[in-house]
């Protein structure tokens, strides 16, 4: 095994750069992965060029899928593996940890902000945290496992029954893969909201005949429109803005349950009206973060079955390819957004 490797480490806000570092060892509980594709979290934007890793040098990426390349004595049988990664390494110790409620861990590390991560030629990861990708599915979807878990566990939160309306308020990618999630366990109808006119002509492509532009019309009176009167059975937010929380509000039914998964750039605030929404309609309001990883409900392992069913059209989400060494290209792309795209992939051998 060579000694140093390629990686795009982050030296300070806006300072990443493509360099050699050197190969990380491996502990007894883990293995070296060598990394195949990594894909961009709308998070990783903001942890570049705002807040930044919680140390420099660091080596960003939690999205990422490769081929187990070195182990310890021991673990031969793990040679060669095909594997996602969960990037959480949750404590052990604490409450939630006993209860397998990992997301919660009260002392938690984590891939590409606490640790290094999947942006590099090669990372250390702990066997727990493997998630063993079929044969039958390419690495570079295998790399979306993070992004696909998080929405089958926010829709899950929703309490989705056969033929349900969804109203899904944010046509980025989680939102996106959420609605695939959703049209894949029997909704009866999937709706899409958002203000962006590409990302809903991208969900029209995927499918979803009803997509309405926030801007353009008011979407609580769409939704009823298209439901016969009665408004959203259940309704997602995951755009992160408060204009969002009000739509789901809005236009839900009445009984009916709201989950907030959006990642929110800034505070929130939510009308006087809104607010009564809640009240009279008597909403069920949940949060939900990050995914779920344990024996008892793994949605890494529903994500992988998802994939090899066909419920998620990964191909075309991935919009963009860049090798690593196209990190800065990369990332001024996503900053910018001047290109529509809605997943960029890192690749090893090359981008498109």
């Amino acid at each position: 095994m060579k000694k140093c490797m390629m990686a795009c480490n982050l030296h300070g806000l806006g300072d990443l750069r493509y360099e050699e570092v050197p190969v990380p060892g491996i502990k007894d509980d883990e293995v070296l992965l060598e990394v195949k594709a990594a894909g961009i979290c709308g998070s990783d934007i903001p942890r570049v060029f705002e807040k930044g890793t919680y140390h420099f040098p660091a080596i960003p990426g939690h999205e990422f899928a490769g081929i187990v390349a070195a182990v310890n004595r021991g673990d031969e049988g793990l040679m060669g593996r095909r594997a996602a990664v969960f990037p959480l390494i949750p404590c052990g110790k604490c409450e939630a940890c006993q209860t397998g409620e990992y997301p919660q861990c009260a002392d938690y590390d984590y891939y590409g902000s606490r640790r290094d991560g999947g942006f590099a030629e090669f990372v250390a990861v702990k066997k727990w945290n493997l998630v063993f990708v079929p044969g039958s599915i390419p690495l570079e979807h295998a790399a979306m496992c993070e992004p696909c878990a998080v929405a089958i566990h926010a829709l899950s939160r929703t309490g989705i029954s056969l033929g349900d309306t969804v109203a899904i308020f944010g046509a980025g990618a989680i939102g996106l893969l959420a609605a695939q999630a959703a049209r894949g366990w029997g909704a009866g109808k999937v709706i899409l909201a958002d203000v962006d006119a590409k990302k809903l002509a991208f969900a029209r492509e995927l499918g979803f005949t009803c997509t309405v532009n926030t801007l353009e019309d008011d979407p609580a009176e769409y939704i009823r429109s298209v439901s016969g009167g009665r408004g959203a059975d259940v309704a997602l937010e995951a755009a992160g803005v408060s204009a969002a929380v009000e739509g789901c509000l809005t236009s839900v039914k009445a009984s009916g349950s709201v989950v907030l998964m959006g990642n929110p750039a800034k505070d929130m605030h939510i009308s006087q009206k809104a607010y009564w929404e809640i009240l009279r309609k008597q909403l069920l309001l949940k949060g939900t973060w990050n995914s779920s990883y344990n024996d008892a409900h793994n949605d890494w392992r529903l994500a992988l079955e998802c994939m090899e069913r066909g419920i998620f059209d990964l191909s075309r989400m991935i919009s963009r390819r860049f090798s690593f060494a196209e990190c800065g290209k990369a990332f001024e792309l996503a900053r910018l957004r001047e290109e529509f795209y809605v997943k960029i992939m890192f690749e090893k051998g090359g981008g498109t």
